[in-house]
């Protein structure tokens, strides 16, 4: 499953996430990983949650991402939870390019059993990416 909270900047998406990571612990037995773009939110999250800040990480691009996530995976099997906050921080990508990067999680998402949940600041989604608008 790979699902999306999307909306302008300020609308309190970050906030969301840290609750559904927070919340999601009580409801797991398996690893969770929470990515974001720096350390600023890291003290907000339960200890038990995984947190990587990806200001220690030379990756930039979608696909590098990509390949950091299926490092990540590959280094440990009990992995059921991605959250990652600010998308478009964390890795340099254009709108336009969304939907190449969805297919590719949505792949990794169903080989791995792993449940991705993101956040994008933006206008509004293209009609093909609102199948993962988070409700």
């Amino acid at each position: 499953m790979v699902k999306l909270i999307a909306g302008h900047f300020g609308t309190g998406k970050t906030k969301r996430i840290i609750q559904m990571a927070n919340e999601t612990l009580e409801k797991t037995t398996g690893n969770i990983i929470f990515i974001d773009d720096d350390k600023r939110h890291m003290y907000e999250l339960k200890h038990d949650l995984r947190f990587i800040s990806m200001d220690e990480y030379p990756v930039t691009t979608k696909d590098e991402f990509v390949g950091f996530l299926c490092g990540v995976l590959s280094n440990n099997y009990d992995i059921e939870y991605i959250f990652v906050d600010s998308l478009f921080k964390v890795i340099k990508m254009e709108m336009n390019e969304l939907e190449d990067f969805m297919s590719k999680i949505e792949k990794i998402s169903k080989t791995f059993d792993v449940h991705f949940n993101m956040t994008v600041s933006c206008d509004g989604l293209p009609e093909s990416l609102k199948g993962y608008l988070e409700e």
